[in-house]
């Protein structure tokens, strides 16, 4: 069973951000993240992918255009800035958009399920495992399934973590 993911606690955000500042790795009067999420659909995924982020080997994501579609939130762009928080709504990494790329799930190449750093990092398990993610998160976006559906593919840096 899965644990819904909590609320982002928006207070905890502009403390890791002032952090963030602090530490000299961003200019706050020039730059501003454009969105804090977690990764995944559950506090148990969310935990294990920060981790994954923070530890070292996470350094791209995929998501469904229909999910930026679904939500109205602008896809992401090369040089924005994002907020990566765990299951319970924490801000943990500050991350920077390197490359985006759309085109169809099955264009998933090998460089990018390696950089994506979840599983055996092979294109086999990429598939398997996010084709089961998006089975089960798009329709409760009202959104079916398809094998080829647009995704997003993004690779990003790691600016900042907690």
């Amino acid at each position: 069973m899965s644990t819904p993911l909590d609320p982002i606690d928006h207070r905890q955000v502009e403390a890791f951000w002032g952090r963030a500042v602090e530490a000299g790795v961003i200019d706050s009067l020039t730059v501003v993240p454009t969105s804090v999420e977690a990764f995944g659909d559950s506090q148990e995924l969310a935990d294990e992918l920060i981790a994954l982020v923070i530890d070292g080997p996470k350094r791209a994501t995929a998501g469904a255009a229909a999910d930026f579609e679904h939500g109205g939130a602008p896809p992401p762009t090369v040089g924005g800035l994002w907020i990566a928080a765990d299951g319970h709504g924490r801000a943990r990494a500050l991350l920077s958009t390197t490359e985006v790329r759309i085109g169809p799930m099955s264009s998933l190449d090998d460089a990018f399920a390696w950089d994506e750093g979840e599983g055996d990092r092979t294109r086999k398990s990429w598939l398997r495992d996010h084709g089961a993610f998006f089975r089960r998160y798009l329709p409760t976006i009202g959104v079916e399934f398809d094998g080829d559906i647009p995704l997003i593919f993004e690779r990003f840096d790691v600016l900042y973590c907690e």
